[in-house]
């Protein structure tokens, strides 16, 4: 059987609108999920794949990195990671055939959906120079063409190895050996766009990267705070670890400018209950204005420190450091600024004071809504001085939780995978390998753009993702990608990345998640690890897509070898042919990796990765403890007649792969091209519901920027905010326009103009 993808590209700026929906899951999720796992795989292929996503002797979902626990359910999966797998398990192909019959400039005119739709990759294909489509081209020749090009750059750093967060950790291990090897820190990665300005905070202010809490914690927390995030569409599985917190006596509060119908009710599509009533999750829903979520927890911080008996004096004394410089900073803030910044009312804020106070174990999440604006990493750094003051770091139910996005991402950063290594790593790894390792620091994903529009870089490589469809500044990004000499991309289907090509250019499909993957020792797994620091292994089980796919770690070691030569004393040969000779050097290198595989072979549902300031309040900052942090307040400033635009998923889409054109929860079916505005504010500037505007990003240097032809919805948002779906608004955002530290891009807080446009025609 051969599922075929549509032959039109379908009209995405016609929507049809209806109210929102106030409960996410439950039948319709079901339904849902099983119609596009049977347009995709059919029935036999979808039984056979879903029942082995996430589970111990399965595949890792790649979608999301939400953690599992150790008990597990038959169907470990949710809607969206279904949609995923499907995606991904399809029997749709991408053969020679296909390419022959679209030159490159047609599919440029298709859209990220269609593309999507076509299928798996199934061969090796190369546009040569002055040539306008794909050909087929063997892997030997595939990576003749690489190490032509890499050994003809005049340095090493005129190269970029971007990674996806999909990439395995011991693809992103070699990958990074290969890299330093070569000679360059060039790793940027989708981190730098999404959850850099956490990595950023949380490493100043209790000394790791990374969350503090285990999915147990959530289950036992008093107080969960959920700010700036969507686990409804974004990460829905942590709607279950919400429904059990709920049910042990937690409260929640939601921040977020939209009602989420996740955080109102989570219909549990597991159990009988679930489908039939569901469970009413938040108990307190802050609709702040977008970007004024330091403000929110700075007041909070100076209302906690001027209630007697409310701070953890103990916890503060022997733990941490620059209390007196916060507690001064947060002694300024003000009722009346905090309530222009967050739209909120005091009688709301002070009711989120006593969830507070009434907590003894608090733990905050957050997503992109947090960290996506210039002064994200502030913000961030406002969220720990409030779990600080209460001693809710390294206690059990209490803690950090960025929720990350991609299933491998924070992996990846473990694995080595950044631009700005910290030298006890690149010591370890010197020591291991007998290389010398680079230690000036390369670009992240904002400065790789600018370096290949200035000429300071001439080879992209990418393991994964779709560098052109997620980056900011769209016409910015594209220019500057034409730009290189050669782009390669890693990847299993198509998407908007492999029409935006250097002057030559490589697609290299390799093996999924789903895919069995059988080397020359044998069958083989591969490892992750999730947004709580639990690393697992992943055993794909479906027959590979084509006999000409090769595995993420057979690609690296081949490249390494077609590159390094006989110069490379790095036995690449032997890591291709058995994974566990990979994670036996991991296990040498990196910190709490040690006896890799014999933990892996006593427990395949994996192991916690050490947190010190988790495990032992221990942490590991300059100061030897945990920071308090001072900053100016900062929220954005809207002119009169402007919108404050955030940038978000719909319904049916994961990062920036769209599975279908509908977004069930928000009302919006059959389009993309929607633009979410509160009613007032529509009406105040001129527009009804279902009228058409282009949106105009406007910037403090003069310069504007326009994302063409979307329909006005009428929609519940905080007032003076606006909503509208990425990558079609990704052209608004400048490539400058970033988070001061963490360099992310600062699509959340995007200010903007509505211009009358015309209806599209039928």
């Amino acid at each position: 059987m051969v599922s075929k993808p549509p032959a039109g590209d379908p009209v995405q700026d016609a929507p049809q609108v209806t109210p929102p929906q106030h409960a996410a899951a439950g039948l319709p999720a079901i339904g849902h999920t099983l119609r596009i796992a049977q347009e995709q795989m059919g029935a036999v292929r979808t039984a056979r794949t879903l029942l082995r996503v996430n589970q111990k002797d399965g595949f890792d979902c790649p979608g999301c990195a939400w953690p599992e626990g150790d008990k597990r359910h038959l169907a470990e999966f949710c809607e969206n990671g279904a949609k995923a797998v499907a995606e991904e398990a399809t029997l749709r192909r991408v053969t020679p055939e296909f390419f022959a019959a679209h030159p490159v400039a047609e599919l440029a005119e298709r859209s990220g959906y269609w593309l999507g739709q076509q299928g798996r990759i199934t061969e090796p294909v190369y546009l040569p120079e002055g040539g306008d489509r794909y050909e087929p081209v063997s892997w030997e020749r595939a990576f003749a063409i690489l190490a032509e090009e890499l050994t003809a750059l005049s340095s090493p750093d005129e190269a970029l190895f971007y990674t996806s967060g999909r990439t395995s950790n011991e693809a992103a291990f070699l990958l990074q050996l290969f890299a330093r090897e070569f000679g360059t820190n060039n790793l940027p990665d989708c981190s730098n766009m999404c959850h850099e300005s956490s990595g950023s905070a949380l490493t100043e202010t209790i000394g790791i990267g990374k969350g503090s809490v285990s999915l147990e914690d959530l289950h036992r927390a008093d107080l969960i705070i959920v700010a700036g995030q969507n686990p409804g569409t974004n990460h829905p599985r942590m709607l279950s670890a919400l429904e059990k917190a709920k049910a042990a006596g937690a409260r929640i509060i939601s921040v977020n400018p939209l009602p989420e119908a996740g955080l109102e009710r989570f219909k549990n599509p597991q159990t009988p209950r679930g489908v039939l009533r569901g469970a009413a999750l938040t108990d307190l829903f802050l609709q702040i204005r977008i970007g004024g979520d330091q403000a929110l927890f700075r007041l909070l911080n100076k209302l906690v420190l001027d209630t007697p008996g409310a701070v953890d004096e103990e916890f503060v004394r022997e733990h941490t450091h620059g209390f007196g410089e916060f507690a001064a900073a947060a002694g300024e803030a003000s009722w009346e600024e905090t309530l222009a910044a967050t739209g909120l009312s005091r009688g709301e804020i002070e009711r989120a004071l006593e969830m507070v106070l009434a907590s003894e174990r608090t733990i905050v999440c957050w997503a992109m809504g947090l960290t996506q604006h210039k002064h994200s990493v502030p913000t961030i750094r406002e969220v720990v001085n409030l779990l600080l003051l209460r001693g809710n770091i390294g206690r059990p139910g209490a803690g950090v939780c960025p929720v990350r996005g991609h299933s491998n991402v924070q992996g990846d950063r473990t694995m080595g995978i950044f631009e700005r290594p910290a030298p006890a790593f690149l010591d370890a790894l010197d020591e291991e390998f007998g290389i010398v390792s680079p230690r000036h620091h390369g670009f992240d994903v904002v400065r790789s753009i600018q370096a290949l529009r200035d000429g300071e870089a001439k080879v992209f490589f990418a393991m994964g993702g779709n560098f052109v469809g997620a980056t900011p500044d769209t016409e910015v990004t594209e220019a500057a990608m034409r730009r290189a000499r050669l782009t390669v991309h890693v990847s299993t289907k198509l998407n908007r990345s492999h029409a935006v090509t250097g002057t030559r250019a490589l697609i290299l499909p390799t093996l999924g998640r789903t895919d069995k993957d059988v080397q020359r020792s044998g069958r083989q797994f591969v490892t992750v690890e999730d947004s709580m620091g639990q690393v697992h292994a992943s055993r794909g089980n479906l027959p590979p897509a084509s006999p000409h796919l090769l595995s993420e770690p057979a690609i690296v070691a081949r490249m390494a070898r077609a590159v390094l030569g006989g110069a490379s004393r790095t036995p690449w040969e032997d890591f291709e042919a058995d994974y566990a000779a990979v994670r036996d050097r991991i296990a040498r290198v990196v910190p709490g990796f040690e006896d890799f595989n014999a933990r892996l072979a006593a427990d395949p549902g994996g192991f916690a990765l050490p947190h010190a300031p988790r495990d032992e309040r221990r942490f590991p900052t300059r100061t030897g403890k945990a920071n308090f942090t001072a900053a100016p307040v900062e929220y954005p400033r809207v002119p009169e007649g402007r919108l404050l635009l955030q940038t978000l998923r719909s319904h049916d889409q994961y990062n920036t792969t769209i599975y279908g054109l509908d977004d069930r929860y928000r009302g919006i079916r059959g389009g993309r091209r929607v633009v979410l505005v509160h009613p007032a504010d529509a009406a105040a500037l001129g527009f009804a519901d279902g009228a058409y505007a282009d949106l105009v990003s406007e910037w403090t240097d003069g310069s504007e920027r326009r994302a063409p032809g979307f329909r006005v919805v009428h929609y519940p948002t905080a007032r003076g905010c606006a909503a509208a779906y990425y990558p079609e608004t990704n052209v608004l955002v400048p490539l400058e326009s970033t988070a001061d530290i963490s360099n992310t891009p600062a699509s959340k807080s995007v200010v903007v103009r509505l211009e009358e446009s015309p209806q599209p025609s039928a």
